[in-house]
Order: C-alpha cells, then structure tokens, then sequence
C-alpha cells in the first residue's frame, strides 16, 4: 500500500516517465473523479439542502406522531400487564392517564413554554368547550394534559372521522375520551356529567385558515342544539400562537378540491418551532331557552373571536411569538 501511494506521489511530481503504467492509470483515475465531482457537485448540494429542509420542516410533526403511537403502545402494555377489561372511561385506567398526561406536560413546558389560564371559568358539572383548530391540535392535546393534572378531570372530544381509521390508535382514543361525537353520544356524555369538546371548524380550519386566524365554521350548528337540547353552557377556549408553531402550506386550491371531495387531510403540516403557546378558556355562555341555535352559533363564534382579538397579533408573527418565550409577565385571562 505504501509503495502504490510513493508511485502515486512520483507521478504527480513527474519523477516517473509518463510511460508508466501505473502512473497512466493514476492519471485516468484522478481525472475520472474531478470530472464526477464537477459534473454531479450542484446535483449533491441540492440533494443536501432538500434534505435538510424536510427536516427542519416535517422533524417536530413526524416526532408529535411517534409519541402518540408509543404512548398506545405503552398503553397496551399496561392493558396486558394489568388483565384490564373495564371500560376505557372508568376511574380504573386513571393511573396511567396520569402519567400520560405528565409526559405531554413535560413536553409542553419544555418545547412551549405552555401556560393554561381561565380554568375558573369552566363549569363544575357538564359543558360544551368550543374551540379553534390549528394546523395541529397540539395545544388541545396540552389542555386535556393540564386539565386532568390539575383537576383529575376527563373532557371528551369530538373527532372527525377519519381519526377512527387510523391503524394502532383504538386503545389511546378510547382511553383518552376521544368519541365520534353523534349527537346521541354527547347527550348521554353531558348527561352524565363530562365535559365535551368540539372545534366546529374542525378538519377543515386546521387545513385552511392561516396566520389570519379566520373561523372557518361554515353553518355547522349541531353543537348548539345539542347544548340547548342538553341545557348545557357553552365554553369559549383559544390558544395563542398556535397557528405560528405549525402551518400548511399557501397554495391551498388543489388541496381544497381533495379535502371536498374525500374528506380527507392530504395536505401536510410543517413547522414545530418552539413558540410560546397560551391557551385561554373564556366566560361560559349560559343556557338560554328563548335563543335558537343558530343565535347561539353566533353568540359562540363571537366569543371564539374576542379571545382571538384579545389575545392574538394578527397576522401571526412566528419572530414575536418565539420572543414571548422569555417574556415573563403573567398574562391575564
């Protein structure tokens, strides 16, 4: 190996007569490489660069994702280890909620900087909580977290469809109180006390409101009859900053023709940038039997949007909102 690398040295320095073989082939393999590498350099760089940026973009999502499918997987641990067989919404299963939701505290303290205010003015028996959607419902995951930390309290919550069929996830939905939310099953949730979610844009303002922060809640209303029907108060709830910590991309218009017609997110959600996340829980609606639903759907969107106003720089500002992690003023509810 040494005498190959001296023979190599001599033929660059021309000690050796161009006529030797080996220097030849050295030639041939040293112009071989230089020409490679300037040919396939800019195709490299690019390469890199994409690849980072799929990181720096889809990292903190796809890492959100692989917690919640080990948290199944630890649930289904303890389901086995345990010969569980009650019912997933029973005081049974509270042990390991608690240490689930320490786990995702744990991470909203850290990542960000998660603060939880107006929890006073969540009624003591059963109520509708009507919140905004972001790009990911992170934050909401926060809320229920802190909820049943503080509290020992369990709020159920209304999922889309297609929640249902993603694969491995059965256990964790149902332990965690996350129901289809048929108007039958938040009567009876309401009626026996719980608290119930719902986030009237749903899917479809995770997917395409912006930085703007615009309702997008169509003429959905069913959560209002079912409030009224149930004679339960409606709560207003929004997290500050949320759209600036993960967004979905501009050029929404393919995007919206699949969604229409499949109902189903293909648009996927980036970012992850540990911003300050505040959530804020406003003064409850109370029941009102001479309103309509629709009246009470405004009263409610209204209310949704005074937090926003309130609490919200519009547009968001992902600079500003990173900067609110080291202010330390506590902010009113």
């Amino acid at each position: 190996m040494q005498d190959m690398l001296g023979r190599k040295e001599s033929c660059a320095s021309g000690q050796l007569p161009m006529t030797s073989l080996s220097c030849l082939f050295y030639a041939l393999e040293e112009w071989t490489i230089v020409e490679l590498l300037k040919k396939y350099i800019f195709h490299l760089i690019i390469a890199s660069l994409t690849i980072s940026a799929i990181l720096v973009f889809f990292i903190v999502p796809l890492t959100i994702v692989f917690f919640i499918y080990l948290t199944n997987i630890l649930l289904l641990i303890y389901q086995r280890n345990n010969e569980l067989k009650a019912d997933p919404l029973s005081d049974v299963w509270n042990g390991v909620r608690k240490t689930i939701a320490g786990f995702w505290d744990i991470y909203a303290r850290i990542w960000h900087g998660y603060e939880l205010h107006g929890v006073k003015n969540l009624p003591e028996g059963p109520g509708i909580l009507v919140y905004y959607h972001g790009a990911i419902p992170i934050d909401y995951l926060y809320f229920l977290s802190r909820l049943f930390l503080w509290k020992k309290r369990l709020c159920l919550s209304v999922a889309d469809h297609f929640v249902f069929r993603l694969p491995g996830l059965r256990l964790l939905l149902a332990v965690t109180g996350v129901i289809p939310g048929t108007r039958e099953e938040c009567l009876v949730a309401l009626k026996k006390g719980y608290l119930v979610s719902i986030s009237p844009g749903g899917v479809r303002e995770a997917l395409f409101s912006d930085e703007s922060y615009q309702l997008m809640w169509g003429n959905r209303k069913g959560f209002a009859q079912v409030a009224l029907e149930a004679k339960v108060p409606i709560i207003p709830m929004y997290t500050q900053n949320v759209r600036e910590g993960y967004r979905m991309f501009k050029e929404r218009r393919f995007f919206r023709q699949l969604y229409e017609s499949t109902r189903l997110p293909f648009t996927p959600p980036y970012g992850g940038l540990p911003v300050k996340f505040r959530t804020y829980i406003g003064q409850p609606i109370p029941y009102d039997p001479n309103i309509t639903a629709e009246e009470l759907v405004e009263k409610t969107k209204a209310a949704v949007q005074a937090l926003i106003s309130k609490h919200q720089t519009i547009p968001g500002s992902i600079w500003k909102a990173l900067l609110e992690r080291f202010d330390k003023r506590r902010k009113s509810d």
